[in-house]
């Protein structure tokens, strides 16, 4: 990530809802204000926690305008927190509302994050998958940010998905079915749901600090046992070098374990899009080819090496193997699947929509790219791609815009496959002309053919586990 050498050192019961005010959260009699918090961490100063509790505090109230808190995070950005702040930061998002406890349902809790890339998809089978085994998956999911996708939109490419369930209901189809996707509350980490919308717009998203707060105060509300976290790296994820991801992996399994969380991260490739296909239904519809045992090899394999994590950090299996092969037979037994569409039924969803794919939403035109020369694909412009899929409608450019579920495309080439000149690279699916055109001519400066297939990067760079990370060269 260019320009951030500051941070170069590096049986069913239903769950409780406990509020957990941490000391100092609640309201000083002489809060400073936001102006001189800004300006203090635009000079490169250090904010004490109770700063940043006061700061997050008039975020959670709306007390502090939207400018004045966009302006903090660029500041932020910029600038760079310590681990001192990170920490702090971390806690007071997390405790701008309620923490759930899940003790009640008598089995572990496991949740699994991505940083966010391009055709990322794989918590929709996650969820599934780890519920058919035994664990409990209360999953509290983001929208898109950037150029990358959000499990929330995908979910909500499902007629009549709902997302948006209060907490009571939440806590009821995770007794019920064992897994839950939603979006925060008014209730969960109120104060990062409003950052992270913020962060979407303003320029902010690709903080490793603010990464790192918003991701764990939101899964740490959650009330989870452990956490797997799937940190991308490469030209379609926000930290583009591994260095970067690797400083983020460390700084999150950090925080996790301080508050008393088993946390794993794994270092994984985003130099090219995730699976075949990119935009909200389409990823819906690879998703359930997955769980019927098909779907790209990529995809696959990343989504049983996730879930092979999540069943031995919830001691479901002995071993990280051992999990895989757990999670192998729940797809090939079709539980895993059914699981699915239970969740997608209690959560509102047509399940038939998702029995037949062809149901989905579907967009209006197709047009393909080809490849217009013989060779190797080379290189995939992965953000690129994700910018495409974000101009068809697919994802947000402002933070009103409204997301066309329908929109995407389909990739028909990967890096290192051979093309002949004409063969199709790609398919766009677009309901306006004019964006149409204008994505195709994004993938087709997107891919690169050259003479000789590139030699194949590894899906799983690296695993980082134990407090202040111990790091294992990955045999993928």
């Amino acid at each position: 990530m260019e320009g951030n050498a500051h941070y170069r050192t590096p049986a069913r019961g239903v769950p409780t809802l406990v509020s957990r005010t941490p000391p100092n959260l609640s309201a000083a009699s002489h809060a400073p204000r936001a102006v001189d918090l800004i300006r203090k961490k635009r000079d490169g100063r250090e904010l004490t926690r109770e700063e940043i509790n006061a700061l997050i505090r008039g975020v959670t109230e709306n007390s502090i305008p939207d400018y004045q808190v966009a302006a903090w995070l660029m500041a932020a950005l910029i600038r760079g927190l310590n681990k001192a702040e990170t920490a702090a930061l971390t806690e007071a998002m997390l405790h701008s509302g309620e923490v759930l406890d899940h003790s009640a349902l008598g089995v572990r809790t496991v949740d699994k994050h991505s940083t966010g890339g391009v055709g990322d998809k794989t918590s929709l089978a996650l969820a599934p998958i780890v519920a058919a085994g035994g664990l409990a998956v209360p999953m509290i999911s983001g929208r898109g940010l950037g150029h990358t996708g959000g499990t929330l939109d995908k979910l909500e490419a499902i007629p009549g998905f709902n997302v948006k369930m209060p907490v009571t209901r939440f806590r009821e189809v995770l007794a019920d079915v064992g897994c839950a996707m939603i979006g925060q509350t008014a209730e969960i980490a109120p104060a990062d749901r409003k950052l992270y919308a913020l962060r979407d717009v303003t320029g902010t998203v690709e903080s490793p600090y603010l990464i790192c707060a918003s991701i764990m105060s939101k899964k740490l509300a959650e009330g989870i046992d452990a956490l797997v976290l799937d940190v991308k790296t490469g030209s379609g994820a926000f930290m583009k070098h591994e260095k970067d991801a690797v400083f983020l992996a460390e700084l999150m399994v950090e925080t996790g374990e301080r508050m008393g969380k088993r946390v794993v991260a794994l270092i994984t490739d985003m130099d090219q899009p995730l699976g075949l296909k990119v935009g909200n239904a389409l990823e819906v519809e690879e998703i359930v080819e997955l769980l019927l045992g098909g779907g790209p090899e990529d995809l696959r394999r990343l989504t049983v090496e996730l879930a092979g994590w999540m069943f031995c950090l919830g001691d479901r299996t002995r071993s990280v193997e051992e999990g895989k092969d757990l999670a192998e037979k729940l797809i090939r037994s079709g539980e895993a699947l059914n699981k699915f569409y239970s969740m997608v039924e209690e959560q509102g969803g047509d399940a038939n929509s998702v029995r037949d794919v062809k149901k989905l939403p579907k967009a209006a035109n197709t047009e393909d790219v080809a490849a217009n020369r013989d060779g190797f694909v080379t290189a995939i412009a992965c953000e690129q791609v994700g910018t495409a899929c974000v101009i068809l409608g697919g994802g947000r450019e402002r933070q009103e815009d409204e997301v066309d579920p329908a929109v995407g495309l389909v990739l028909h080439k990967k890096v290192g496959d051979a093309v002949k000149k004409g063969d199709r690279l790609a398919t766009v699916h677009f309901n306006s002309d004019v964006l149409g055109q204008r994505a195709k001519g994004l993938i087709e400066e997107s891919y690169e053919i050259g003479e000789a297939a590139p030699a194949k990067r590894p899906l799983v760079h690296r695993v980082i586990e134990k407090q202040r990370a111990e790091h294992r060269g990955a045999k993928h």
